[in-house]
Protein backbone atom coordinates (compact mmCIF):
# COMPACT_ATOMS: atom_id res chain seq x y z
CA UNK A 1 0.00 0.00 0.00
CA UNK A 2 1.45 3.35 -0.93
CA UNK A 3 0.53 6.90 -0.08
CA UNK A 4 0.21 9.65 -2.68
CA UNK A 5 3.55 11.11 -1.57
CA UNK A 6 5.31 7.95 -2.75
CA UNK A 7 6.20 6.79 0.76
CA UNK A 8 5.20 3.26 1.64
CA UNK A 9 2.68 2.97 4.42
CA UNK A 10 3.99 0.51 7.00
CA UNK A 11 1.34 -1.61 8.72
CA UNK A 12 1.70 -1.53 12.50
CA UNK A 13 1.68 -5.02 14.02
CA UNK A 14 2.12 -5.85 17.69
CA UNK A 15 1.51 -8.56 20.26
CA UNK A 16 -1.82 -8.36 22.04
CA UNK A 17 -2.53 -10.29 25.23
CA UNK A 18 -6.22 -11.04 25.61
CA UNK A 19 -8.33 -12.66 28.26
CA UNK A 20 -9.26 -16.21 27.37
CA UNK A 21 -12.88 -15.12 27.83
CA UNK A 22 -12.52 -13.19 24.54
CA UNK A 23 -11.21 -16.14 22.52
CA UNK A 24 -14.35 -16.39 20.39
CA UNK A 25 -15.10 -12.65 20.44
CA UNK A 26 -15.18 -10.69 17.19
CA UNK A 27 -12.48 -8.32 18.52
CA UNK A 28 -10.01 -11.24 18.65
CA UNK A 29 -10.88 -12.22 15.08
CA UNK A 30 -10.42 -8.65 13.81
CA UNK A 31 -7.04 -8.31 15.56
CA UNK A 32 -5.90 -11.63 14.07
CA UNK A 33 -7.11 -10.55 10.61
CA UNK A 34 -4.99 -7.42 10.97
CA UNK A 35 -2.01 -9.77 11.58
CA UNK A 36 -1.49 -8.80 15.21
CA UNK A 37 -0.01 -11.58 17.32
CA UNK A 38 -2.89 -12.44 19.65
CA UNK A 39 -2.07 -14.43 22.79
CA UNK A 40 -4.78 -15.61 25.17
CA UNK A 41 -4.30 -15.81 28.92
CA UNK A 42 -6.36 -17.10 31.80
CA UNK A 43 -4.36 -14.96 34.23
CA UNK A 44 -5.72 -11.58 33.10
CA UNK A 45 -9.05 -10.05 34.09
CA UNK A 46 -11.94 -11.34 31.93
CA UNK A 47 -12.53 -8.89 29.08
CA UNK A 48 -8.97 -7.49 29.22
CA UNK A 49 -7.00 -6.60 26.12
CA UNK A 50 -3.39 -5.61 26.77
CA UNK A 51 -0.99 -4.00 24.32
CA UNK A 52 2.21 -4.80 26.20
CA UNK A 53 4.51 -2.81 23.90
CA UNK A 54 2.53 0.34 24.70
CA UNK A 55 1.72 -0.45 28.31
CA UNK A 56 -1.97 0.16 27.55
CA UNK A 57 -4.83 -2.03 28.75
CA UNK A 58 -8.48 -2.03 27.74
CA UNK A 59 -11.40 -3.60 29.54
CA UNK A 60 -14.00 -4.44 26.92
CA UNK A 61 -17.51 -4.51 28.34
CA UNK A 62 -20.85 -4.81 26.61
CA UNK A 63 -23.37 -2.37 28.07
CA UNK A 64 -26.14 -4.99 28.01
CA UNK A 65 -23.98 -7.33 30.12
CA UNK A 66 -23.33 -4.48 32.56
CA UNK A 67 -27.07 -3.97 33.02
CA UNK A 68 -27.42 -7.63 34.01
CA UNK A 69 -24.88 -7.41 36.85
CA UNK A 70 -25.16 -5.50 40.09
CA UNK A 71 -23.54 -2.09 40.20
CA UNK A 72 -21.30 -3.18 43.11
CA UNK A 73 -20.03 -6.21 41.14
CA UNK A 74 -19.40 -4.11 38.04
CA UNK A 75 -17.58 -1.36 39.94
CA UNK A 76 -15.48 -3.93 41.84
CA UNK A 77 -14.44 -5.52 38.54
CA UNK A 78 -13.50 -2.15 37.05
CA UNK A 79 -11.65 -1.20 40.26
CA UNK A 80 -9.58 -4.40 40.13
CA UNK A 81 -8.72 -3.81 36.46
CA UNK A 82 -7.77 -0.16 37.12
CA UNK A 83 -5.57 -1.14 40.07
CA UNK A 84 -3.64 -3.67 37.98
CA UNK A 85 -3.15 -1.50 34.88
CA UNK A 86 -1.60 1.95 35.16
CA UNK A 87 -2.76 3.09 31.69
CA UNK A 88 -6.29 1.76 31.58
CA UNK A 89 -9.26 2.32 29.34
CA UNK A 90 -12.80 1.08 29.81
CA UNK A 91 -14.37 0.40 26.43
CA UNK A 92 -18.15 0.24 26.67
CA UNK A 93 -19.76 -1.31 23.61
CA UNK A 94 -23.36 -0.72 22.61
CA UNK A 95 -24.94 -0.50 19.17
CA UNK A 96 -26.86 2.55 20.41
CA UNK A 97 -25.79 4.78 23.26
CA UNK A 98 -29.14 5.89 24.59
CA UNK A 99 -30.04 7.47 27.95
CA UNK A 100 -29.56 4.18 29.82
CA UNK A 101 -26.02 3.68 28.46
CA UNK A 102 -25.09 7.32 29.14
CA UNK A 103 -26.34 6.98 32.74
CA UNK A 104 -24.15 3.89 33.12
CA UNK A 105 -21.10 5.78 31.83
CA UNK A 106 -21.92 8.73 34.08
CA UNK A 107 -22.09 6.51 37.18
CA UNK A 108 -18.78 4.89 36.30
CA UNK A 109 -17.16 8.28 35.61
CA UNK A 110 -18.39 9.67 38.92
CA UNK A 111 -17.01 6.65 40.79
CA UNK A 112 -13.58 6.80 39.12
CA UNK A 113 -13.26 10.57 38.74
CA UNK A 114 -9.61 11.58 39.12
CA UNK A 115 -8.33 8.03 38.58
CA UNK A 116 -6.26 6.76 35.69
CA UNK A 117 -9.29 5.15 34.03
CA UNK A 118 -10.59 6.61 30.76
CA UNK A 119 -14.03 5.58 29.52
CA UNK A 120 -14.65 5.29 25.81
CA UNK A 121 -17.98 4.40 24.21
CA UNK A 122 -17.87 2.31 21.02
CA UNK A 123 -20.64 0.99 18.80
CA UNK A 124 -19.22 -2.30 17.55
CA UNK A 125 -16.14 -4.55 17.67
CA UNK A 126 -14.67 -2.93 14.55
CA UNK A 127 -14.82 0.52 16.18
CA UNK A 128 -13.31 -0.93 19.35
CA UNK A 129 -10.34 -2.42 17.49
CA UNK A 130 -9.75 0.78 15.52
CA UNK A 131 -9.79 2.82 18.73
CA UNK A 132 -7.56 0.42 20.67
CA UNK A 133 -4.94 0.08 17.94
CA UNK A 134 -4.85 3.85 17.36
CA UNK A 135 -4.25 4.55 21.06
CA UNK A 136 -1.75 1.72 21.45
CA UNK A 137 0.19 2.71 18.32
CA UNK A 138 0.35 6.39 19.26
CA UNK A 139 1.73 5.60 22.73
CA UNK A 140 4.51 3.18 21.80
CA UNK A 141 8.02 3.96 20.60
CA UNK A 142 9.00 5.06 17.97
CA UNK A 143 5.53 6.35 17.08
CA UNK A 144 5.20 8.40 20.29
CA UNK A 145 8.60 10.00 19.62
CA UNK A 146 7.56 10.74 16.04
CA UNK A 147 4.30 12.36 17.18
CA UNK A 148 6.20 14.42 19.77
CA UNK A 149 8.70 15.58 17.13
CA UNK A 150 5.91 16.49 14.70
CA UNK A 151 4.14 18.51 17.40
CA UNK A 152 7.34 20.42 18.18
CA UNK A 153 7.81 21.15 14.47
CA UNK A 154 4.18 22.28 14.12
CA UNK A 155 4.57 24.58 17.12
CA UNK A 156 7.76 26.05 15.67
CA UNK A 157 6.06 26.61 12.31
CA UNK A 158 3.07 28.28 13.96
CA UNK A 159 5.36 30.60 15.89
CA UNK A 160 7.41 31.33 12.78
CA UNK A 161 4.40 32.03 10.53
CA UNK A 162 2.02 33.65 13.01
CA UNK A 163 1.34 37.36 12.45
CA UNK A 164 0.81 37.70 16.20
CA UNK A 165 4.26 36.30 16.94
CA UNK A 166 5.79 38.48 14.20
CA UNK A 167 4.18 41.54 15.77
CA UNK A 168 5.37 40.54 19.23
CA UNK A 169 8.93 40.02 17.93
CA UNK A 170 8.81 43.41 16.19
CA UNK A 171 7.57 45.07 19.39
CA UNK A 172 10.28 43.30 21.38
CA UNK A 173 12.95 44.43 18.89
CA UNK A 174 11.65 48.00 19.08
CA UNK A 175 11.76 47.87 22.87
CA UNK A 176 15.30 46.45 22.79
CA UNK A 177 16.49 49.23 20.42
CA UNK A 178 14.94 51.88 22.68
CA UNK A 179 16.65 50.38 25.75
CA UNK A 180 20.03 50.44 23.99
CA UNK A 181 19.87 54.21 23.41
Amino acid sequence: MTESSGKEKVKWITTVIMSSSLQSHEVAAILKNENHRVRFSNSVEPGSIIFSLSGIAFLLLNCQDCFMTTEETLLARIEKFKRIHRNSFLTLCSALHGPREWRLMSRIQQRFLGDNLRIIPVHNPSDAVKLMTTIAKSTCKPYADNIHYRMIMAKAQIIEQSPVWKTLRRIQLDCDSLNMN
